[in-house]
């Protein structure tokens, strides 16, 4: 009896040593570098008690994760938005001393991530876009065409925003926003910085470039949650792309290095766990699939 017991632990700790830990288990999410958050369009770090990436931060430190939240102007080209973001970066290096980070970007901030680690690879450990704008949106061209004179009024709700999350001395600019992220603004971007972007029209691109490691997922679903004021709007917007997107983004135009999925049940805003959680309650939780994007940079020694 004493040797079987024996025999079922030693079993047990050998599982334990060679299966996967459990998104639970502590230090899950601990990676070698620190990861760096870079909110969207209109996006912001926190205005009051209200976070972007809601809940998602202090999930990703629950497990062991060092986490920077970042801000940048709420509402300009990507480029502008990218040298921002590089001061930041490089000054969380300077206070960490960990030589490089992991970036993580929304939305624009996916191509925001991208002008980083093309401009300085070598503080850049990986680049995870969700939802990201790599292929441009045709919602964006849409607009542009639809309503070019409303960029004063975006202007003013970009320094609204900026403002009340304390990030007011970043300049706005709608109209080179918007230029960035039309097919054909982004299509020159990506002529500039092509580091993991995909050749053909949806597959996958290099996932690793330059040392950088690169790393996409998104939604495709518009509609998600009827509780969610926000997803009539991306119902609209999505019905307008014409194919499988996330609302606002097209799955395929979202795709950057190695896929992870773009077709989770989640639309544009579900992609960070808004809008405060209110998500596709059918689906994996937004939270989980950080909280396991950050193990799989750990497995990889990021």
């Amino acid at each position: 009896m004493k040797n079987r017991f024996w025999k079922c632990l030693s079993l047990v700790l050998a599982a334990s040593l060679i299966l996967p830990a459990p998104s639970w288990a502590l230090g899950y999410t601990q990676t070698r570098y620190p990861i760096v958050l870079v909110h969207g369009l209109f996006g912001f770090d926190n205005i009051g008690p209200v976070e972007y990436w809601y809940g998602i931060p202090s999930a990703l430190r629950s497990g062991g994760a060092a986490v920077y939240v970042t801000s940048v102007s709420a509402a300009n080209s990507t480029e502008v938005r990218g040298e921002q973001l590089l001061t930041q970066v490089k000054q969380i290096i300077a206070a960490t001393g960990k030589g490089k980070v992991n970036l993580i970007g929304h939305s624009h901030g996916g191509p925001t991530i991208r002008y980083a680690a093309s401009i300085r690879p070598d503080l850049i450990a990986s680049v995870s876009s969700v939802g990201g704008v790599n292929k441009g949106s045709k919602v964006a061209d849409i607009i542009l065409k639809v309503a070019p004179g409303a960029a004063g009024v975006a202007d003013a709700l970009a320094s609204l925003i900026s403002f009340l999350s304390g990030s007011s001395q970043y300049p706005q600019n709608s109209m080179a926003a918007a230029q960035s992220l039309t097919t054909a603004g982004t299509a020159a971007f990506n002529a500039r910085h092509p580091q993991g972007v995909p050749t053909s029209a949806c597959g996958e691109g290099a996932p690793v470039v330059n040392g950088v490691y690169y790393f996409s997922w998104s939604g495709g679903k518009s509609w998600t949650n009827a509780f969610d004021v926000v997803d009539p709007f991306l119902l609209a917007t999505g019905v307008a792309l014409g194919e499988k997107n996330d609302g606002l983004v097209a799955s395929c135009s979202s795709h950057l290095g190695r896929v992870i999925r773009d077709d989770y049940g989640m639309n544009h805003l579900d992609e960070v766990n808004q809008t405060v959680g209110i998500v596709n309650l059918f689906e994996t939780s937004p939270v989980t699939v950080f909280r396991q994007q950050a193990n799989r940079l750990q497995q990889l020694g990021l």
